[in-house]
């Protein structure tokens, strides 16, 4: 604290400064996920199906930020849903991954809640993963997911 007092800061800036920091790092680790659409998912199909963007491989582990629509839920509070990317009357989840539409991502929540409207546009942000994986407690195949996700209508 000294070194702001000698660069010429006084007693009640440096007071107003620590006032301010957890305000400063809410907005830092809010504006720190990286925002991806779903247009920047897959780069091409093959011969093994779909092949995931440079974007995506580049992403995985890191914060994301994706708008779209909440697919209906199959129960009326979960802790994961499936984000489409137009608004969808039923669920799109797929048996396996071969038939994995190319325009949702399985979004999977810190705790169960209730869910939006299919219709309203929400912004998820989580821990991009992909690769096919199989949910131990729902059988429910995803090639893409968000983890530890949190949303907000927009």
């Amino acid at each position: 604290m000294e070194k702001l007092f000698s660069l010429g800061f006084n007693r009640r800036s440096v007071l107003g400064l620590a006032a301010a920091a957890p305000l400063l790092a809410a907005t830092r680790s809010a504006v720190a996920a990286d925002s991806l659409g779903f247009g920047e998912l897959y780069g091409k199909y093959s011969v093994l199906g779909l092949e995931f963007s440079e974007k995506v491989k580049k992403l995985a582990g890191r914060q994301v930020a994706i708008r779209g629509f909440m697919a209906p839920p199959l129960k009326a509070e979960a802790a994961f849903f499936v984000l489409t990317e137009v608004p969808m009357a039923l669920c799109p989840f797929c048996s396996s991954d071969a038939d994995w539409p190319d325009n949702i991502i399985v979004v999977y929540l810190d705790e169960k809640q209730t869910f939006t409207q299919p219709s309203q546009t929400i912004e998820v942000r989580g821990k991009l993963e992909f690769g096919s994986w199989t949910d131990p407690e729902t059988g429910f195949v995803s090639l893409l997911r968000l983890r530890q996700a949190e949303y907000g209508t927009v």
